[in-house]
């Protein structure tokens, strides 16, 4: 006999990046669905980590993160940023930045509380939300430059809003918020009790010359902000799971209550070769330049396909319209990419809760040259 259980989640089942990425397999399909690198990391960094764990860094590390990691982001920050973060209470290293971004609505949301979220979102935001009880306002970027409509914001804007989440570089579209937006959120917030989640995981894959707008710059939105990041991103290392949280102190304090419930210790070798790593600054540095490489490579040879782009000014993705080739929705073309041509990717559709349909795809260019090219001949079968 089955015992009965009340889902927390009754409307979420088989993703469509499962679905994609068992179509992928099944077809022998090249992959540019999920959103990874298929090139190899820092030889020096894997070093690091060897030398690390020989060194007998094998044990638990501090709840909080293995304090010259914490450091080293402080440093990073102030150089980055002009902002003095405090390590010691303000920084708390995390299994993922998509753990950092729960742990953060978990330690502020209640049930009834509201949550406004930009759509295309990344698929963990609004699960993340209803599972603690509280209802995700979902905003729509406005199409096809997939940019904030502030005045909407306003008027959804209500006594129950707890926070806004914000994402820049944006997933999966690759917009990029800019000083207007910020300024436009700034006036939003001031003077009311609204918190900010930001989602900035691709904060270094920004390119065309263009700066990332980082709540850290803002110390006045710092003094209500979760702001989250991952080093996977970083250093082509998804796998690792390994980001961090940075908060005032106040919140910092409360982040960790539900931390150390939950995780307590995150990789110790790994945050031991991190902490000396992240004093390279060329690493990070050079990750815009290197990705947008990567995108202008991938464009140049969409050109050759029927399929049209959408700008793409950071993160891993760009998005493509298929509207001069079929009027099918995104999730049954995508489908038929995956049999036909052997390419898989997402639907943006997927990223919305009510399945909105404008035609276009995910790509991830974060590839090597070689899985472009072949990617690409065979959607000239298109």
């Amino acid at each position: 006999m089955q015992l009965q259980i009340h889902s927390k989640l009754p409307n979420v089942g088989t993703t469509i990046f499962t679905v994609m990425s068992s179509l992928a397999t099944q077809y022998n399909a090249i992959n540019l669905g999920q959103g990874f690198p298929d090139f190899e990391m820092n030889e020096e960094l894997i070093g690091l980590v060897s030398e690390a764990m020989e060194s007998g860094h094998n044990q638990y590390v501090h709840m909080n993160g293995y304090i010259p990691l914490r450091e080293a982001i402080a440093e990073k920050v102030q150089f980055l940023y002009n902002t003095t973060v405090n390590p010691d209470t303000q920084i708390t290293v995390t299994p993922g930045g998509t753990y950092a971004l729960y742990t953060a609505l978990t330690t502020i949301l209640q049930p009834a509380d509201e949550v406004i979220v930009f759509e295309p979102a990344y698929d963990s935001y609004i699960p993340a939300i209803e599972l603690n009880g509280a209802k995700a306002v979902a905003i729509q970027l406005t199409f096809p430059g997939y940019k904030i409509n502030w005045k909407e914001v306003k008027n959804k804007v209500g006594e129950r809003t707890k926070a806004i989440m914000i994402n820049s570089p944006h997933n999966p579209t690759g917009s990029v918020l800019s000083r207007d937006d910020i300024e436009q959120l700034r006036s939003i917030v001031k003077g009311n009790q609204i918190f900010i989640i930001s989602d900035e995981v691709y904060e270094h894959l920004i390119f065309d010359g263009l700066q990332h707008e980082s709540i850290l710059k803002y110390p006045d939105l710092l003094e209500r902000s979760f702001v989250c990041f991952s080093f996977g991103k970083v250093y082509h290392c998804t796998g690792w799971k390994l980001g961090y949280c940075i908060a005032a102190e106040y919140l910092m304090k409360e982040f960790r209550k539900i931390h150390q419930f939950n995780c307590f210790s995150c990789d110790t070798p790994k945050q031991v070769a991190l902490a000396i790593f992240l004093k390279q600054r060329d690493n990070y540095l050079q990750l815009g330049n290197f990705l947008q490489q990567k995108r202008d490579y991938f464009q140049e040879l969409m050109k050759s396909t029927r399929l049209n782009p959408l700008p793409s000014y950071g993160s891993y993705f760009q998005v493509y319209s298929y509207s001069d080739i079929s009027s099918e929705t995104e999730k049954d073309f995508a489908i038929r990419l995956t049999k036909e041509c052997g390419v898989a990717t997402v639907p943006v559709s997927a990223f919305y809760q009510s399945g909105v349909n404008h035609q276009v795809l995910r790509f991830c260019f974060s590839k090597k040259e070689s899985t472009l090219d072949a990617a690409v001949s065979r959607l000239t079968k298109l």
